[in-house]
């Protein structure tokens, strides 16, 4: 009896079991999952923080390595820090210029003095921010000739020099003085006299026209198609500023045009006795317009007898209306504004034919001259010429 029951008991544990088996390790592996599936969110959540920060690193890292390849928006975002930095806290272009300049003189310094200077003038002129030569362009006629070649006991830069004593004629200093070249605006002298001779009204108003551009260099002005000025404001500025269109207008609005008023200033010019001068327009710009140096000192003498060509030659300055504006002009002869210079009358001039020119009448010791300085190369050689000329004659006074 008491097995019966044992057996029994047995046979339902046995069954129950049986029923509990496939339930048991099915509930465990859907709390496993269950477990997994809570997890993942916490397992991707840290990751990403780090991944950020070593994303960022890497992206620093291969910027530089990989821009060829970079997308042009990740291009573009790099390149604004740099452009930051050459605006802000970088160096500028200026600042680079000055570098490279400096880096030039210093290694120049060793080669020996001439490459020394050179380099610091390099210097100077990156600092200035722009270049101060002059660019050379054509050579002029006067170097096609071999005239640069000539040498001279003061080593002027001046192809033709001439020193002549206004009152006895008497010569002081000669270079090619009788080779003859263009003149440039030294033109404009010629261009006064005859005004002037002819007696015309200097408060009569004229105007800038198309026919005074200039058509043989292309040069410009900063006289405007339409602007009125006097006859008078107009030859000031020719002699003082070289105004082209300013000359142009004087000859135009002479009697008879400006075939009459060129041949004046020919006609002008075989009165003062000027046998190798020739002038086919009033301005200086054509190359056709020569002379020589002996004829210029004839001409510079004539002119210096015109109280108003001395006056307007050598004025510091002047302000003309030009429409609604106010132009300020200055005098393109800078040993004017030189107080040990006592210039009573000038004339610069400059085009590639010609060379940087110069002519004055000057006193110097007490003694009235005539300089006449030709084709120069660069533009400050003249005066430079000019001054090694005073101090040679007042050291043989």
């Amino acid at each position: 009896m008491r097995l019966s029951l044992c057996s029994m008991r047995l046979s339902l544990l046995l069954i129950a079991l049986l029923a509990l088996a496939p339930f048991g390790p099915l509930q465990a592996q859907d709390n496993r999952e269950s477990a997994a599936s809570r997890a993942k969110p916490a397992l991707r959540t840290a990751p990403d923080k780090d991944a950020k920060k070593s994303s960022t690193k890497s992206s620093a890292n291969t910027s530089s390595r990989s821009a060829g390849n970079a997308s042009p928006a990740a291009r573009n975002f790099g390149a604004r820090p740099a452009r930051k930095d050459v605006r802000g806290r970088g160096p500028s272009m200026l600042n680079k210029k000055k570098t490279l300049a400096a880096a030039a003189a210093s290694k120049a310094a060793a080669s020996g003095p001439a490459a020394a200077a050179a380099a610091k003038t390099s210097t100077a002129a990156a600092a200035a921010g722009a270049a101060t030569a002059q660019p050379e362009g054509r050579p002029s006629n006067g170097e096609r000739l071999g005239l640069r070649e000539t040498d001279d006991p003061l080593d002027l830069r001046s192809s033709v020099a001439y020193v002549m004593e206004a009152e006895n004629g008497r010569v002081v200093f000669q270079k090619n003085a009788e080779v003859a070249l263009p003149i440039a605006s030294i033109s404009k002298l010629m261009t006064a006299m005859v005004v002037i001779d002819a007696g015309q009204d200097l408060h009569e108003i004229i105007e800038i026209t198309n026919d005074d551009i200039d058509t043989e260099k292309g040069t410009r002005s900063r006289l405007r198609i339409g602007s009125r000025l006097s006859r008078g404001e107009l030859l000031h500025l020719a002699l003082m500023s070289s105004e082209n269109r300013a000359a142009s207008a004087l000859g135009r609005n002479y009697p008879g045009g400006l075939q009459a008023f060129v041949s004046s200033m020919n006609g002008k010019s075989k009165q003062l006795g000027m046998t190798s001068t020739r002038f086919t327009e009033p301005t200086g710009l054509s190359s056709r317009n020569v002379s020589t140096a002996k004829d210029l000192a004839l001409m510079v003498q004539a002119a210096g007898e015109y109280p108003l060509i001395r006056q307007y030659s050598t004025s510091p300055g002047l302000q003309v209306g030009s429409g609604r504006s106010t132009l300020a002009y200055r005098n393109t002869n800078r040993l004017t504004d030189n107080p040990k210079w006592e210039i009573e009358l000038q004339k610069t001039g400059f085009i590639s034919e010609a060379g940087n020119c110069l002519v004055m009448q000057v006193r110097i010791e007490g003694r009235q001259m005539v300089m006449v300085l030709l084709d120069a190369r660069q533009k400050l050689a003249r005066f430079g010429d000019a001054q090694r000329l005073r101090s040679w004659i007042e050291s043989h006074s």
